[in-house]
């Protein structure tokens, strides 16, 4: 079957694009009756969106509401629009979406455009809108990030993004080669990929059990050009896998997913770390990071590529430079073992230990339901317009849980759970 998209004619295996459907209501969401979903995602995407509208009505949706952009008109904007456009937002949409979430509405984006889109672009325009866009969008994003809502994250192969994944193959082959591999890690590849996914979130349950167990105070990175030691919040959670959110419905936000995750001290990091892996940020590659923490703030920043975009992530607001969250992952997960670099940090970050500059997420707290903003500030909780995830681990990096008493017990080596 070939479905024809505004990128032209893709050969995408229907059964399992049908399957991420599914998966993302069924599992992602876990979508209750009579409940509305908000639908984000490219124009491209329209097929996915399509079957997951059928899947979302079939377990009883009230409704679906989908919203779609279009690299064109993006671009459009970068070249023609007048200067002051880059100042502004869309913040009526966003409120009106924060609303919707206030009103018990899920949430569901499909990303997939491409992550390059903006490279040839006047930069200081793009720092210009992502900054009045993260500020616009804040109603709507601490409505997710303090979890107030069921919402998910999916992923849909775009053209241009296939093809920068894999440039040496020709479109339609690279549409279909990068569709298997988004299939795969999302654990849509085999005939009951619901039972797939509860498995699979026993398995984090179990590592998140541990280290809520150990109580530890810090967490100390080790490996070539990391000597990081990563303070944790006070009465920090961790979390992995499926999480209830405060609306009383567990799902699971991202799919794939492999890690498991906590809140640092914004106060608490101190030391020296180095990107295992590229981070892809709106247009922009940003590769071999390496940042210098003194009292939980990056004081010094470098990058081989994209350095000046990285400074400018940095100067967002207060809480850029410092942390909003610390995830583990094994390098043997899943989507390490593929040897593809997605340029999507959804992918990209469930290969590899990594850390998020930014906003905290109120979940990973104890009484994370009913916390304050003021109680997350007091305990160590960052706050910030942005939360941008960046990989630091690999096959070489060792991880120590540090106690209160300072006490040593290992939790990776050599980039395994130990």
């Amino acid at each position: 079957m070939t479905i024809q998209s505004p990128g032209g004619i893709q050969s995408i295996d229907p059964v399992k694009l049908d399957r991420l459907a599914q998966v993302a209501v069924k599992v992602g969401l876990r979508l209750e009756p009579g409940q509305d979903l908000l639908l984000t995602g490219p124009i491209a995407a329209l097929p996915l969106v399509r079957r997951i509208a059928h899947h979302a009505y079939a377990a009883g949706a009230g409704i679906v509401t989908p919203f779609f952009a279009d690299e064109e008109i993006t671009l459009s904007r970068y070249r023609e629009a007048p200067d002051a456009s880059f100042d502004h937002a869309a913040d009526w949409l966003y409120e009106g979406m924060a609303k919707a979430f206030s009103k018990n509405t899920a949430r569901l984006a499909i990303t997939g455009d491409n992550p390059m889109l903006l490279a040839n672009e006047d930069p200081a325009k793009v720092a210009r809108a992502n900054k009045a866009n993260s500020a616009a969008y804040r109603p709507a994003l601490e409505k997710i990030t303090g979890f107030d809502v069921n919402w998910n994250i999916v992923a849909f192969p775009g053209t241009a993004w296939a093809k920068l994944v894999l440039p040496h193959d020709e479109e339609s082959v690279a549409v279909s080669k990068l569709a298997e591999a988004i299939f795969a890690a999302s654990r849509v590849d085999n005939d009951d990929p619901v039972s797939a996914w509860d498995a699979h979130n026993r398995a984090l349950a179990t590592r998140t059990e541990w280290l809520n167990g150990q109580r530890f105070e810090s967490l100390h990175f080790s490996g070539p050009g990391t000597d990081l030691t990563i303070g944790l919040a006070d009465n920090h959670l961790w979390q992995g896998g499926a999480s209830s959110a405060k609306n009383g419905i567990t799902c699971n936000p991202n799919i794939p997913t492999e890690e498991v995750f906590t809140t640092p001290h914004a106060l608490r990091v101190e030391g020296h770390v180095r990107s295992t892996k590229p981070l892809s940020y709106q247009g922009t590659l940003i590769d071999d990071i390496a940042v210098r923490f003194e009292g939980g703030r990056i004081v010094e920043a470098k990058a081989s590529k994209g350095e000046a975009v990285l400074n400018k992530v940095l100067d967002t607001d207060d809480g850029a430079r410092r942390l909003g969250e610390v995830a583990l992952v094994p390098h043997s997960s899943p989507i390490s073992k593929s040897g593809i670099l997605f340029y999507n940090t959804l992918f990209d970050e469930n290969a590899s230990c990594h850390i998020a500059l930014g906003q905290c997420y109120s979940k990973c707290f104890v009484d994370g339901d009913t916390i304050t903003p003021d109680q997350i500030a007091a305990q160590g909780g960052n706050k910030s317009l942005i939360h941008i995830d960046w990989m630091i681990g690999s096959g070489d990096t060792d991880i120590d849980g540090i106690k209160p008493d300072g006490s040593r017990v290992p939790v990776f080596r050599k980039g395994e759970w130990a």
